[in-house]
């Protein structure tokens, strides 16, 4: 079994009710930012560090986006009846996905700054590691309100509590998924098993970030595209 990750699952089948009168007649990765659908900004990033192939699962309103990703080297797989969250739809797309550990890849978030995948991968160790998340540090998330997801140890080692954002972009090891009875079930319940065995990881990004799961984040995000380097 391979251990360098070399396919993307791109999450973007949720309902995106925080988006309210936005996503009533399209799902929340064709809203625009900066003139572009956050799934192209997404997908800039993911064709950069040019995978092996690219997999992308529908559910809300599955047709505006399936059609516009037409033409482009994406698969894509709707989940029906029911959607699956981010680890049963990951399972799910794992035939198409391959063995080994994947990139996961969030569709609701604007970076400015390095590339976050290829941030990961040439920070992966897969005998230390089964997962290895981008931090972002509190002070450069914008549009984001908390103290973060978890704390990070100076190796990078995670535990939960304050200190970083997840930033919706991991390299994670897939073989625990099996463990799980649950079809419908979050990706935390994986982070949970890492978690006691001591073998997730964080990096900390050195770029800004901005959540776009709320309307006012498109404006926060625009302006911070305006404001630093991307």
């Amino acid at each position: 079994m391979r251990d360098t990750p070399n396919a993307v699952m791109m999450f973007a089948a949720g309902f995106g009710t925080r988006m309210k009168h936005l996503t009533q007649d399209q799902p929340k990765p064709m809203i625009q930012v900066a003139g572009r659908p956050l799934i192209d900004h997404a997908l800039d990033l993911a064709e950069s560090i040019a995978p092996d192939r690219i997999v992308v699962n529908l559910h809300y309103k599955p047709d505006p986006l399936q059609r516009h990703l037409m033409g482009r080297d994406v698969r894509t797989i709707i989940e029906a009846p029911d959607i699956l969250e981010t680890g049963g739809g990951l399972r799910n797309a794992l035939p198409m996905l391959g063995e080994g550990p994947v990139f996961t890849m969030n569709t609701d978030a604007i970076w400015a700054g390095p590339n976050p995948l290829a941030l990961l991968l040439d920070a992966w160790d897969p005998l230390k590691m089964d997962a290895l998340l981008i931090g972002i540090p509190v002070p450069q998330a914008v549009g984001h309100s908390g103290n973060g997801d978890f704390t990070m140890a100076a190796d990078g080692q995670l535990t939960r509590g304050p200190g970083v954002i997840y930033g919706g972009v991991q390299i994670i090891k897939t073989s625990l998924l099996e463990t799980i009875p649950e079809r419908v079930f979050s990706l935390n319940l994986l982070w949970d098993q890492m978690l006691d065995q001591r073998r997730i990881y964080g990096l900390a990004y050195t770029g800004h970030w901005c959540d776009v799961g709320h309307p006012q984040g498109i404006t926060l995000a625009e302006e911070m595209l305006r404001t630093h380097c991307v």
